[in-house]
């Protein structure tokens, strides 16, 4: 009698503890399935953010932006900044950029304003302000004066293709004056007829593509 007593006392002891131990069991299953779920969900969102960061270090900067020392001193805004003169064809362009007035009062003495403003993929070499200043102050009155000269020195300044900087490190190309002119060159790097440095390059306007140089260059015939 007594030991069935104990056996049932036994079988009554595990039952009472059998729910204990699925419960605790219950338990430990749902935090390691929350810890598995938290972190399978922030998985993906690491994986994202490279995703973006590797996407974002591919972008690079514009190949074609205008370069060269005398571009810092193109206004930052207005018309005659680059946005500005990318909007006016390239006589309107040049009138906007005080560095160019006194090619701009050449181009208007010779009556070459509409042409260039209406010629189609051109390239303009635009000498500086100082680049008329290197040139005696008698010679060059006596060329303003002179119509047909100064249309003749002019036009050798215009090539009738658009030139991109790849374009100028080794070639020759014929000018609206209906002579050659000569470029090389690298990188931000180029001369015209081996001696006028382009100081300020690829400078975008809505009919041409202007480099602007220090020397005016003459044509030899």
């Amino acid at each position: 009698m007594n030991t069935r007593m104990r056996r049932i006392a036994m079988t009554v002891a595990a039952a009472a503890v059998l729910p204990l131990a699925l419960t605790a069991c219950s338990d430990n299953d749902a935090d390691s399935a929350k810890s598995d779920a938290s972190t399978k969900a922030s998985a993906p969102a690491a994986t994202e953010d490279d995703g973006m960061t590797n996407s974002g270090s591919g972008n690079a900067s514009s190949a074609d932006a205008p370069f060269g020392p005398a571009c810092s001193s193109v206004p930052a805004d207005g018309a005659g900044s680059f946005d500005g003169m990318a909007k006016d064809p390239v006589a309107t362009a040049a009138s906007n950029n005080p560095a160019l007035s006194t090619l701009v009062a050449a181009v208007q003495k010779a009556g070459l304003v509409d042409t260039l403003n209406n010629a189609q993929n051109i390239t303009v070499f635009a000498p500086t302000n100082d680049a008329f200043a290197k040139i005696p102050k008698a010679t060059l009155d006596k060329v303003l004066a002179d119509k047909a000269q100064l249309t003749k020195i002019l036009t050798y300044h215009v090539v009738g293709q658009k030139l991109t900087p790849t374009d100028l490190a080794s070639g020759s190309f014929d000018t609206l004056e209906k002579s050659k002119l000569t470029t090389a060159g690298s990188g931000e790097s180029y001369t015209v007829n081996d001696s006028a440095k382009v100081v300020c390059g690829d400078v975008k306007t809505a009919n041409a593509n202007v480099y602007i140089v220090d020397t005016v260059l003459m044509p030899t015939s």
